[in-house]
């Protein structure tokens, strides 16, 4: 189940940023994108983050897993598509199979929102899991 060491690498660096920022008593929530073609299970990853989190400033911490849906190009005629589960990588359109991915596999923090007295919110966390 690689959702854990996906879990352990977010927990990860959302810790090394809240002692970098200093102060921070505890993580409230952690936003992720996760893509369709990312092969990440939600349910599993937040399973394995609620995990992760025990014993850390981000224990309690909700999960907010954004979907980022598949979306294709064909170089030759310039279509754009949703590819799907599975994926569909020959255009829709004149049948190709030029393909370039224009999103689907993303898989990174886009916020972490902490406390450390006052609400604060630290937008993004440019690392990519």
């Amino acid at each position: 189940m690689h959702e854990m060491s996906i879990a352990l690498a977010v927990v990860g660096q959302v810790e090394e940023a809240a002692a970098h920022a200093g102060g921070v008593t505890a993580v409230t929530s952690v936003r992720l994108q996760v893509g369709e073609l990312a092969g990440v299970v939600p349910d599993a990853l937040s399973f394995c983050f609620e995990l992760a989190c025990a014993g850390t400033v981000l224990e309690g911490a909700e999960l907010v897993a954004e979907p980022v849906p598949g979306r294709a190009r064909c170089e030759p005629c310039a279509d754009e598509w949703a590819v799907g589960m599975p994926p569909q990588l020959c255009c829709p359109l004149c049948g190709e199979a030029t393909a370039e991915l224009l999103s689907g596999r993303e898989l990174q923090i886009v916020s972490v929102r902490w406390e450390d007295g006052p609400a604060h919110t630290r937008e993004p966390i440019s690392e990519e899991c």
